[in-house]
């Protein structure tokens, strides 16, 4: 199970860094990948990491303003994330995925991912 945390209350244009830490295992073999649910909406998806190589990819909505990160020595996956709008509020959740390598773009469908973890939420105000 991967544990996010570092969401709270940012205003508008502000900054936040999201962590995710595996407890009981290490992380250093599993593509990870970041989502996030808005109220009375489905999960999206934000950003995914390879663990191997450590290619990235972006939904269009972050693109720009997000940035996934890694630091293995650390078992740890970091989400930066900058000049945030009150459209990113949302609760933002770490997952973790084995098996077969993907092409990059398909790391950005939730199926991909066998490993949930509690989610941070994150509130930007106007």
């Amino acid at each position: 199970v991967q544990l996010a945390s570092g969401g709270g209350l940012v205003q508008d244009g502000g900054s936040l860094r999201l962590s995710c830490v595996a407890s009981g295992r290490t992380l250093t073999s599993y593509d990870m990948g970041w989502f996030r649910q808005a109220p009375g909406k489905e999960r999206d998806f934000v950003a995914a990491i390879r663990w191997r190589g450590g290619s990235t990819v972006y939904a269009e909505s972050v693109k720009g303003r997000f940035t996934i990160a890694r630091d293995n020595a650390k078992n740890t996956v970091y989400l930066q994330m900058n000049s945030l709008k009150p459209e990113d509020t949302a609760v933002y959740y770490c997952a973790a995925k084995t098996g077969a390598r993907i092409i990059l773009s398909a790391m950005s469908s939730e199926t991909q991912y066998d490993s949930w973890g509690q989610g941070t939420l994150v509130t930007v105000s106007s």
